[in-house]
């Protein structure tokens, strides 16, 4: 039980990193002008972070084990760009609430899909009506953000 516990507070905490992310990203674009180099610093300095987490921990992966790995498994850093990219844009546009909604009900989709197909690997879990139901109340949730 602890460690759903501490799981769930990591991620807690990872919700409130992330929702800081964008308008601080935003914020770098304004102030260097323009939200690619932004979104390019961002993955820098994330990539200098991790890579000095990885060596410190021994953990950094043998050119070779990366072969290993099907093409499509890479795709992540491409995702991960699209979404600093398109955070950056929006939130100056949308404000943070409505940006953040629309993440997350983006998110919940994408989720529900893979959970129901069992995509990428991911064990199945069935879409049940109480998951479509937080679908539907995140999209309301989104709409109430505007009005």
């Amino acid at each position: 039980m602890t460690s759903f516990w501490f799981a769930l507070f990591i991620v807690f905490a990872g919700g409130i990193a992330l929702g800081m992310q964008a308008p601080v990203n935003a914020a770098l674009s304004r102030a260097i002008g323009d939200n690619v180099s932004a979104t390019m610093i961002s993955f820098g300095i994330g990539f200098i972070v991790l890579t000095l987490l990885a060596a410190f921990r021994g953990t950094l992966p043998a050119i070779g084990t990366l072969r290993t790995a099907p093409p499509w498994m890479f795709a992540g850093g491409l995702l991960g760009a699209f979404y600093v990219w398109a955070v950056v844009s929006g939130v100056s546009r949308l404000g943070v609430v409505t940006m953040t909604a629309a993440l997350i009900l983006g998110q919940m989709i994408a989720a529900a899909v893979i959970d129901g197909t069992g995509a990428f690997g991911i064990p199945v879990n069935a879409i049940s009506w109480q998951r479509v139901v937080a679908i539907v109340l995140v999209g309301a949730g989104l709409v109430i953000s505007r009005l």
